[in-house]
């Protein structure tokens, strides 16, 4: 009877244990630069956990057909509608490591189990090891020589510039680069105040005590403007533009990008827009007071 008794005592804290780790049951899949195949029902959210800070690469063809969420280590898919197979890109910002998912959504009634991606340290670098490829390590401490000869504000804009014009799959990789929030106004009419543009901030990338912020401006006139970075106003380590003269308004050639290396919060640089409103006020009261009477 006491025999009995464990055996049921034991099989029910088995059920038990069983029971919850079906509810919480994943999916590991392992990251070997194979493309891995993942399909998703539609309107069923599906977690793959990658416990990396990732940028998401979607198809133009799958605009409206799927909605994607990444935040904190993990990336939220839901279907909107069924789709054939495409290929989705997650790139760690950090690293720049590439993942790639074979990705298809189908019409069912099942809640599809979430993923947990694992990684191991050749593959962590997108390299196989030195005894696949047979790499010496003379050459790749050369590479890494000259990249890390590449100063810090001048590897920032090239990151920077990568970043917004060249393909997800080119972007090289940066180590310890991250985001930083910008605190800056939506515009910024004060930064080049003799040309009639459209300052708008984009993104900061920071490292090593260095912030590069990406500003998009847009030609307001109707001629070609050659652009010089003496034409900014601010406090800046340093700024590059994406193109050296900006078209007419209205044109394909009427938008560029301007890039200020500063040191530190790149809010603390530029000039505030009411500090020019206050002048102009000031101008304009005194040279009301000083009309004589009639």
């Amino acid at each position: 009877m006491k025999k009995s008794a464990f055996l049921l005592k034991t099989l029910s804290v088995s059920t038990a244990l069983f029971s919850a780790f079906s509810i919480q049951a994943e999916i590991l899949m392992k990251w070997d630069r194979t493309p891995l195949a993942i399909d998703l029902a539609t309107n069923k959210e599906r977690i793959i956990f990658v416990d990396k800070n990732v940028k998401v690469g979607i198809p133009q063809n799958l605009q409206g057909k799927l909605r994607v969420q990444s935040m904190g280590g993990a990336v939220y898919f839901t279907a909107l509608e069924p789709f054939e197979l495409n290929r989705i890109q997650l790139r760690e910002i950090g690293t720049g490591q590439n993942i790639l998912l074979d990705m298809k959504a189908v019409q069912s009634q099942r809640k599809p189990d979430h993923i947990r991606l694992v990684f191991d340290e050749d593959v962590q670098s997108n390299r196989p090891g030195v005894e696949q490829t047979r790499v010496s390590d003379s050459v790749e401490d050369d590479v890494n020589q000259v990249r890390s000869a590449l100063p810090v504000p001048a590897a920032l804009v090239r990151y920077a510039a990568q970043s917004l014009y060249a393909p997800l799959r080119t972007v090289e990789a940066l180590p310890g680069v991250r985001r930083v929030a910008m605190k800056l106004p939506s515009s910024l009419p004060t930064l080049l105040p003799n040309l009639k543009v459209r300052a708008t901030p984009l993104e900061s990338w920071g490292l090593d005590g260095f912030v590069v912020t990406a500003v998009k401006i847009q030609h307001l006139e109707p001629f070609r403007v050659n652009l010089d970075p003496r034409y900014l106003q601010g406090n800046f380590y340093a700024a590059s533009f994406q193109h050296g003269w900006i078209g007419e308004y209205g044109s394909l050639n009427d938008t560029t990008t301007v890039y200020l290396v500063t040191e530190g919060d790149v809010s603390k640089t530029i000039i505030p827009s009411n500090l020019k409103t206050k002048s102009s006020t000031k101008k304009l009261v005194k040279k009301t007071v000083t009309v004589p009477a009639q």
